[in-house]
Order: C-alpha cells, then sequence, then structure tokens
C-alpha cells in the first residue's frame, strides 16, 4: 500500500487553523521555531513537515493533529463532525433545513450513482 500524503489539504488546513487564531505567519513562525518561508511553503503545500512540525504547529495553533491531517487519516469523522457542527453554528433554522435537504440529497446520490463513480475513476487511472 502507497501512503500519499495530500500536502495541499495540510497546508490548507494549517492556513485555516492559523487565520482562525488571528494570527499571522510570523508569529507561527516565533512559536514553532520554523522559518516564516518554511510556513509559507507548508500552508501552500509546497513542502512535507515533520512528524515534530505538525506537532508543533497543532499545540502553537491550539488545535489537535487530528485537525491538521484529517484529510490523509481513514477514521476522522470527528474532525468532519465537529466541522460541520461549527458550519451551522450560526445558521438560521431556515438555513439548516435547506442545507439538510441539500445534504440528504447528496447523500442519496452518492450511494445511488457509488458503482459508476468508482468504475470511471478507475478507468481515468
Amino acid at each position: 500500500m502507497t501512503l500519499n500524503i495530500d500536502y495541499d489539504a495540510i497546508g490548507l488546513r494549517v492556513k485555516f487553523a492559523r487565520l482562525k487564531a488571528k494570527m499571522k505567519q510570523d508569529a507561527l513562525a516565533d512559536k514553532t521555531g520554523l522559518s516564516p518561508a518554511h510556513i509559507s511553503n507548508i500552508e501552500t503545500g509546497n513542502t512535507k513537515l515533520s512528524l515534530p512540525a505538525i506537532i508543533d504547529i497543532a499545540n502553537a495553533l491550539s488545535v489537535s493533529v487530528d485537525e491538521l491531517l484529517c484529510d490523509n487519516v481513514m477514521c476522522s469523522n470527528h474532525v468532519y463532525n465537529k466541522e460541520a457542527q461549527e458550519l451551522l453554528a450560526d445558521c438560521s433554522a431556515y438555513e439548516i433545513r435547506v442545507l439538510l435537504d441539500i445534504l440528504k440529497e447528496t447523500k442519496d446520490s452518492l450511494r445511488k450513482n457509488r458503482g459508476f463513480i468508482l468504475e470511471n475513476a478507475e478507468i481515468e487511472k
């Protein structure tokens, strides 16, 4: 089994967590001991990062490592559930109902077309 790590996804999650913490790249660099250029390259997915760097970044941003790596790990439902709750937290009852209807229809469509989607994904490889 080949492990393909999505560094772009990790970088986006680092950037999102940094912005949510209202922190500039320079401040994150200071807190982690990494250079500002390295932080920038991490956020753009242009560099690989080490386990110690991921841990330092997670600690500096007060997030779990799971939150930074969830796009690369199979068992990350708890992270996605938390994100969904955060997205819905400021929605009105009407907005929640509409979003729930969209989610239900999308889920049904995914399940109905799963075989077709998987077959075409294999053909494209």
